[in-house]
């Protein structure tokens, strides 16, 4: 009973850790875009972790973990199970409540990271209904394939802590969207980008210190203990890949732009923790310090691609949760206790599918969006800000205005 509440309180302080990082997200978003779309932003993010828990309470927990099913969909029905809840040796160290939360923390997460690749010009509504479509069902089924039990887990697909099942699956999701949309007012002159500052760095800089505490959660969490070696060792590796990410993206976009870039440093940072999120409890130091330090110079350089392809990404979602996310998965296969040509193939293939499932889901979702209710906002709104046009409120109100 001890070792129970002790695995069951670890997990808990995880929970939260992983809650906090909603907090991260949204000053990293609001930090790299522009004051005139702050309420927008913020509004976004509160309504996935609302709507996102409540969705999993309601289908997406049983749809991501249905106990026997075909490998591929299978649903354990609506509502969680109280029968469940009242077996103390669920999952040998950890009750079935606090599964649930913990789960349901990861599933508002991947709709965050659009919210941020599509910030400034999609409109709130057809937003809320992907997130809504997205969270609740494409999130889920895509998860039992790994972490339910399904076809990719028995296939060998090794995923820890979700830089596929969390950051890829989002950030599929993201480039879907951007292309879609289409790019801001002004991001491209005469096909060259143009820089788009955003409006509170300091902001943005805590948001992504925020986040690396909350992967503290996020990868100590999966463990799914409170075993004292995997938890320190997880927690190790975590914070190396995150500080070799940031260091290397600085030195590299240092020499490529010939300036101290802050946004790339705290994006290499980001890009570290996606790239060791699927092997952390499988890696060494120095494999993690080579992971970090490859995200960090894959972010420059994918910020970079990005923008010639003319995709317009406000925060470099895409660059930190797809491309980092794809590169961690794979480098399970090629560093650390699993690395070998059958492992490196297996997640080549989980890789694949996600892709496939993750891009003709949102393609489907954003595209009916797009024809029916229109997902782009007016080029006078855009202009003017959605913070005036679609919640009628200013984060920064000028007291100025009403002094006489």
């Amino acid at each position: 009973m001890e070792l129970l509440t002790t695995n069951n309180v670890w997990m808990m302080i995880c929970t939260a850790l992983v809650f906090f990082m909603h907090l991260g997200f949204a000053f990293l978003e609001i930090g790299l875009t522009r004051q005139k779309n702050t309420i927008n932003i913020l509004f976004k993010n509160i309504f996935i972790i609302t709507v996102g828990l409540l969705l999993y309470c309601l289908v997406g927990f049983n749809l991501m973990y249905p106990g026997e099913f075909n490998g591929f969909l299978g649903f354990a029905g609506f509502g969680l199970d109280a029968t469940a809840a009242a077996d103390l040796t669920y999952n040998e160290g950890y009750t079935y409540w606090t599964d649930f939360l913990f789960q349901g923390m990861f599933a508002a997460t991947a709709a965050t990271i659009v919210s941020g690749a599509v910030a400034e010009r999609m409109k709130i509504v057809p937003f809320m209904i992907f997130a809504v479509v997205y969270v609740g069902f494409v999130y889920p089924i895509a998860g039992s394939w790994k972490w339910g039990g399904g076809f990719l887990d028995e296939l060998g697909f090794y995923d820890f802590a979700g830089s596929t099942l969390v950051h890829s699956v989002g950030g599929w999701a993201a480039l879907v969207a951007v292309w879609l949309l289409g790019s801001r007012i002004g991001k491209f002159k005469n096909g060259k980008p143009q820089a788009i500052p955003g409006h509170n760095i300091p902001i943005a800089t805590a948001g992504v210190l925020v986040l690396w505490l909350g992967w503290f959660g996020f990868n100590g969490g999966s463990v799914l203990s409170a075993d004292p070696a995997l938890t320190s060792l997880t927690l190790v590796t975590t914070c190396l890949a995150a500080a070799a990410g940031g260091v290397v993206a600085m030195l590299v976009s240092t020499a490529l732009y010939k300036n101290l870039d802050l946004t790339m440093f705290l994006n290499g940072i980001l890009g570290g923790l996606v790239g060791i999120t699927a092997g952390a409890d499988q890696m060494g130091p120095t494999d993690a310090i080579l992971i970090g330090t490859i995200a960090g110079a894959i972010i420059v350089f994918a910020v970079s691609f990005i923008d010639r392809i003319k995709l317009d990404d406000p925060v470099g979602a895409i660059a930190v949760h797809l491309i980092c996310g794809i590169w961690g998965t794979l480098a399970v296969g090629i560093f650390g206790e699993l690395a070998g040509m059958d492992q490196f193939v297996s997640q080549l293939i989980g890789v694949g599918c996600y892709a496939a499932f993750c891009i003709v889901s949102s393609f489907i979702i954003i595209f009916i969006l797009k024809k029916t209710m229109g997902i782009r906002v007016s080029e006078r709104e855009e202009l003017e800000g959605l913070d005036t046009h679609e919640h009628g409120m200013d984060a920064y109100p000028d007291f100025r205005l009403n002094e006489h």
